[in-house]
């Protein structure tokens, strides 16, 4: 868990970049959705989607946050933001994010999607314990 928190602290830090006199940094977004298999079979792939509220028209696609620990995959949404005084706030526009995972080990795998903050600051997580034939 402290991974992820210095994880998202670099990136915050790290990535920003003033191309066409604009600054851009890189935001974690929570994942509000997830489409994953309830099984899995050893060396197969599978497509797992997150979906997630894109907040405004300054926010684009980035990529996913993936870490893994043994049999336990952490995930989130990566998003450039363009930081202008002129962005729009967008309601109600859910994105997917699709990535591919193929079955490397046998036993069951956790994967937890990264859903925000609770009240009091805490990493909260979908947690999926998806068992391997």
């Amino acid at each position: 868990m402290k991974r992820i928190i210095l994880l998202l602290s670099f990136i915050f830090l790290f990535n920003s970049c003033e191309p066409d006199g604009y600054n851009y940094r890189v935001d974690v977004l929570p994942v509000e959705s997830v489409v994953i298999p309830t099984e899995f079979t050893l060396g197969e792939t599978y497509q797992i989607t997150m979906r997630y509220y894109r907040p405004t028209n300054c926010h684009s696609a980035y990529g996913i946050y993936y870490e893994k620990d043994l049999n336990i995959r952490t995930c989130a949404v990566k998003n450039l933001v363009e930081e202008r005084g002129n962005c729009g706030t967008l309601e109600n526009v859910l994105v997917e994010e699709t990535f591919n995972f193929k079955v490397t080990n046998t036993g069951n795998y956790i994967f937890k999607f990264w859903t925000g903050e609770d009240a009091d600051g805490n990493n909260t997580f979908m947690t999926y314990d998806i068992p391997v034939n």
